[in-house]
């Protein structure tokens, strides 16, 4: 057999394999699997935030999943099987492929467990906990939130600082932000911007659309922070996942990608000057939500949190819902909001090492689609031996790396200076 033919047979085995992964995981949805309706927000409300919400294993089992676990989990268990027997034990693209057939095999066990305490233990092997170290002896997730709300509060009363009224309804949002992604992805990719009255966010992406919900508010900051976040961020990696002929399985992403997601979309908005301090407190704040349950508050407690930062009680009960959906009121919460800062610190510490060890060529594979950071070296290897192709769409940012270089040296040297003493010295001029 001639090597090219050899390679080409390799190629569709690899993709091949790669289609059956991205078409098992297809039916699996989290968010829509642990919602809450509408008449659990109603009752809550309507009882003044007195009562827990109405919210046991029962009610998940009211709503069984859009699959069947047992034959999901053993779909995925065959995949993972005939992954080792094509391609042999240490095939590097084989070793990300077999490592999501496992983490996708933890969702469903996951899902499987609303309502339970196993729900909280497993989302917390899957997403993290607020009570892990970054490295030994270094600072918490939740004291990273404690510390950011410090530099937040020293800034809270300036009026300078003020946002900006929410005047821009649903329906001019849309217009505003499609305009914005044509100049962005132009002709090359249609990317759709709608109204959905389904999701509990202001806005959400899926492969080709963003959804912005109906009766949201926004001024113009919020539309350029949409543009970048959920355009530029998370469109762009999954048409990039979408562009790749042989891995497939770079257009879909399982919970280990989501935070490399979230912290890539968090350092846009940081270094496209997009991001602001109420949005920094809305991150914060679901940072100390999540420890908080997970140090035994109820929701009668994050949702009275929430109150105390100045929300509404329908925005109180919004955010309250994002740490205990999948759960039950008095449980241990879902960890997935905890992404968004420990992505971005990841990402950030990632993108300086790279630069301190003059590997500029890795920092771009960070858009080639759902990508994990742990993938990183390996998703090089791939490019190099024509497995993957380069992401086609790139934020500026990232497409001419001279600035994000300039800007990673300097933070380099400045991570080597100590803060406190620094303090002292300008404690005269400041």
């Amino acid at each position: 057999m001639s090597r090219s033919k050899a390679n080409t047979e390799y190629h569709q085995t690899i993709r091949a394999l790669s289609d059956r992964l991205v078409e098992a995981q297809t039916p699996i949805r989290v968010l829509d699997a642990i919602k809450w309706d509408d008449g659990i927000r109603e009752g809550f409300l309507k009882g003044r935030g007195h009562k827990l919400p109405a919210v046991d294993r029962a009610y998940y089992q009211s709503r069984p999943l859009s699959f069947d676990p047992d034959d999901k989990k053993q779909q995925f268990q065959q995949i993972e099987r005939d992954i080792t027997r094509q391609l042999g034990q240490f095939s590097p693209v084989g070793q990300i492929m077999r490592r999501m057939c496992k983490e996708y095999r933890m969702v469903i066990r996951m899902l499987e467990a609303r309502g339970t305490a196993d729900f909280g233990l497993i989302s917390q092997e899957l997403y993290g906990s607020a009570s892990d170290a970054f490295h030994a002896g270094d600072p918490t997730l939740a004291d990273l939130g404690v510390m950011f709300s410090t530099y937040l509060d020293n800034i809270a009363d300036r009026s300078d600082l003020k946002d900006e009224p929410k005047t821009i309804n649903a329906s001019d949002a849309v217009a505003m932000l499609q305009g914005q992604l044509n100049g962005v992805f132009g002709d090359e990719a249609v990317v759709r911007v709608f109204e959905s009255d389904g999701i509990l966010a202001d806005a959400a992406a899926g492969a080709d659309y963003i959804k912005i919900r109906a009766d949201a508010l926004f001024n113009q900051r919020d539309i350029r922070a949409l543009a970048v976040h959920e355009g530029l961020v998370h469109v762009g990696t999954t048409l990039n996942g979408l562009n790749q002929p042989v891995c497939t399985f770079l257009a879909k992403g399982p919970p280990s990608s989501t935070i490399t997601q979230e912290g890539l979309a968090i350092l846009m908005e940081v270094i496209s000057f997009t991001s602001y301090p109420t949005r920094l407190r809305k991150l914060t704040n679901r940072t100390r939500a999540i420890h908080m349950a997970e140090d035994g508050a109820d929701f009668l407690q994050i949702f009275q949190f929430y109150r105390e930062q100045g929300y509404t009680a329908e925005d109180s009960y919004s955010n309250s819902i994002r740490v205990f959906r999948g759960s039950t009121p008095d449980g241990l919460p879902f960890t997935k909001d905890l992404s968004y800062l420990k992505g971005f610190i990841l990402i950030y510490n990632y993108i300086q090492l790279a630069v301190r060890k003059g590997k500029l060529e890795q920092i771009p594979l960070l858009f080639c689609g759902k990508a994990t950071l742990e993938d990183m070296r390996t998703l090089g290897q791939l490019v190099d031996e024509g497995l993957v192709v380069p992401p086609k769409y790139l934020p500026p940012q990232f497409s001419d790396l001279n600035a994000l270089s300039a800007w990673m040296c300097f933070s380099n040297f400045l991570n080597h200076l100590s803060l406190d003493r620094v303090e002292a010295d300008y404690a005269n001029i400041l």
